[in-house]
Order: C-alpha cells, then structure tokens, then sequence
C-alpha cells in the first residue's frame, strides 16, 4: 500500500501530527512519501522519509510575530496567493502521478485534495480550522463578513471532498478547537472527531519523579516547560521575550525551553536556573516531568498539554484569531490562563505561575479533564482509517 502525505509546511504542528501515523504505516510494510514546503519539508527530512518539496505559502509576519494581513491575501486554510495555490495543485498532480498512491492524506491543504480528485485518487483530510478566521476587529471587519459569507460554502465542499474529513480534537465539550470549526449540517456528516495524535501517550512513561531524575532535573523544585512553536519568524520575537524575563526569574523555579529549531542538535545552554534547547526530541518526557506550560496557542500544544493534565499559560501570537479562540477554550475549560503579548512581562508572568501554581484548581481540573480525554486515541483512528481507504481503492 502507498500512502502520500501532504501536510501544510507553515510551521511544525501539521507535519508534526501526520509523522507519527507514517511511522505506524511504515511499520507494516507501507510505502510512504510527503508533500509539503518550507519548515515542514525540513522537518520530513529530518525525520527520514521520503519527501518532495511543493511550492511554499505562507503569512506576511510584522517584526512582533504577528500577521499582517495588509500583505497577506487571504484563501482557504494557510493563507496563499491564487497563483502560488494553483501551482501547488499542478505540482501535486505531478508528484501523485509518479508515486501512484492508494490514498492522499491532507493536513489543511486544499491544494492535494484538489489534485487528487483531479486524478481520481481516494483522499483524507486532517485539519482542526474549518474556515477563513479574519480578526474582528473594525479595519477587518468587512473582510470578515465577505470571508463568512463567502468562503465558508467553497471551504467545506473541499474539506468534505474527501473520504472523511479528521479533526484532531476531543469531541464536545472538549473541543478546543471549537470556535473554529463552524461547520454547517450539510457537512457534519463527513466529519469525525478522533482525539489528538499522540506518538507517546502519558502511560508510555515512567513517573514525574522518575522522568525529572532521568532528565536530570530537581525533583522538589516547581518545573515550567515553554515549548516553543510556529513558524520561526512568528516565534523569533516570542522566544527573545521569554529569554529574557526566564533568565530573571527566581531561583524558586526550574525552567526548561525549546526553541523548536529541529536540526539543532547542540548542547543545552544554561543561565542560572534556565536550560534552553534548540530542540528537545523526547519533548513529551519534559511534558509528563513539568508542573506548568508555557507557550503559544497552536492546536497541538494546548491538545497535548490536555492529554498530559498539565496547566497551562497562553500567550497567543497577536491578530491570530485561531489560537485567541484555542486560547479562550483552554480558559473555559478550567487548565489555563492568557496573556496577551503587550502585557507580557516579568512581573505579570511571575504572578500568573504563581496563581496557577498555588491554586490546586487548575491541577484538579486539568487532571480532571485528561482522565475523560484520554479515551480517544487519534493516531490508531486515524491509521485505520486511511488503511481501511486504501484498501477499499485496491479491492
């Protein structure tokens, strides 16, 4: 069986959740390739499979990390230009021509589904943002009306184009993605809830006490772990900010980052009781040994931060209407606290720790919700699935 993945490349989460069901199709004896661009395509590299470089799309980002939708031009799922789309289409056919797959998985591209059903191949759609999400704020507000009114039907019709369409979240009333899925009756029927994909899952590991011995980490000192994400010119100013209110933080606390460069390979630096890495591949051993995350609001973390009961502290990239409303859920749900990035300082960061940490409410809670949420395994699902496609295509 030949499986193509074509995850978007803007940033690690979307190739990052399609690697671990390739390795577990790989596994058996199933023949893999990846389409995708920019840090993704590193990414797939880096991790060994076969992968092929489609042209690359992305956002204008200012010099804070956030977008600037004045040049960036707005289409389904990452933002893209109608050209650079259309190109992507026309490399996809040429690249699916000579793989000759049994199936297409897409993680929010539009572009391999189009391809696909333009060669007439079964295909899986992944993605936790249904629609175009423009800020409401008033310079974008037309923007946002014209987006709802008349991208959400084109939208859904390339989503559920597919076999099925997989959202990598909890079902209700978990769902952390929820404010951006506004998905029509008409769709519903196409669309699965399967839980987020996890490579390691918290049983798979040893204690805390026995995981921060192992990371040689102290065991009686509070661990905040800021695994950092996105794409890298979003996360560049992010990361400068935390380094330097980390490197004054007080010795009460033990601090763990990770840059999220994956070819870093060089050793940890250390300033006092802050150890940055430029990447941290057993990242879910520093998940289960932390008692705190802090980071931004991409899908992924706060998912997996859930999974792993931990609770967490959200600094949304600014005029990203995605993670404010992954951000506001986390809230909602009792395991997290926002703070906006221009309010983002020592003292205020210091005290949200603080309050997170002496309120037992957010452990309970986040321990709470991790024994409901974890009845779904998104990455078994999800494997059955896309075989179960495949093998439909072959009989």
């Amino acid at each position: 069986m030949r499986v193509q993945f074509c995850p978007s490349g803007v940033g690690l989460g979307h190739v990052g959740r399609c690697i671990p069901i390739a390795r577990r199709l790989e596994r058996n004896g199933n023949k893999i390739l990846f389409s995708t661009y920019r840090e993704g395509f590193r990414y797939v590299q880096q991790e060994g499979f076969q992968v092929v470089e489609a042209p690359a799309i992305g956002v204008a980002v200012k010099p804070d990390g956030s977008i600037d939708f004045r040049q960036t031009t707005v289409k389904p799922g990452p933002f893209m230009g109608v050209f650079t789309f259309m190109k992507q289409v026309d490399a996809e056919i040429d690249f699916m021509k000579a793989f000759e797959p049994d199936v297409v998985v897409s993680d929010s591209r539009a572009s391999s589904l189009m391809a696909a059903k333009v060669l007439g191949i079964p295909k899986i759609c992944i993605l936790n943002q249904f629609q175009v999400m423009i800020p409401r704020r008033r310079r974008f507000l037309r923007l946002a009306r014209i987006a709802d009114a008349s991208t959400l039907t084109i939208i859904g019709k390339i989503w559920t184009s597919a076999i099925q369409a997989l959202i990598p979240d909890f079902p209700s009333p978990y769902t952390i993605s929820t404010r951006n899925l506004n998905i029509p009756k008409a769709y519903q029927k196409k669309i699965k809830f399967i839980g987020p994909i996890l490579s390691v899952r918290p049983d798979d590991l040893p204690d805390q006490k026995e995981l921060r011995k192992k990371l040689g980490l102290i065991e009686d000192k509070p661990l905040i772990f800021a695994p950092i994400s996105g794409p890298a010119k979003e996360r560049a100013y992010f990361t400068g900010i935390l380094r330097q209110i980390f490197s004054k933080f007080p010795d009460d606390y033990q601090i763990v980052m990770s840059l999220g460069y994956p070819k870093d390979s060089a050793e940890p630096v250390k300033d006092g009781n802050l150890i940055i890495h430029g990447w941290i591949p057993n990242r879910f051993e520093y998940l289960k040994a932390c008692d705190v995350v802090v980071s931004r609001v991409g899908h992924g973390t706060v998912s997996q931060s859930v999974c792993y009961g931990k609770p967490q502290i959200l600094v949304p990239t600014p005029n990203h209407t995605e993670q404010l409303n992954n951000a506001k859920k986390a809230v909602e749900l009792g395991v997290a606290e926002i703070i906006q990035q221009k309010d983002l300082n020592k003292n205020v960061l210091l005290a949200t720790v603080r309050k997170i940490l002496d309120n037992s409410k957010f452990q309970e809670r986040a321990e709470q919700i991790q024994k409901e949420v974890m009845k779904w395994d998104g990455l078994e699902t999800a494997a059955k699935i896309i075989v179960d496609a495949a093998q439909r295509n072959r009989a």
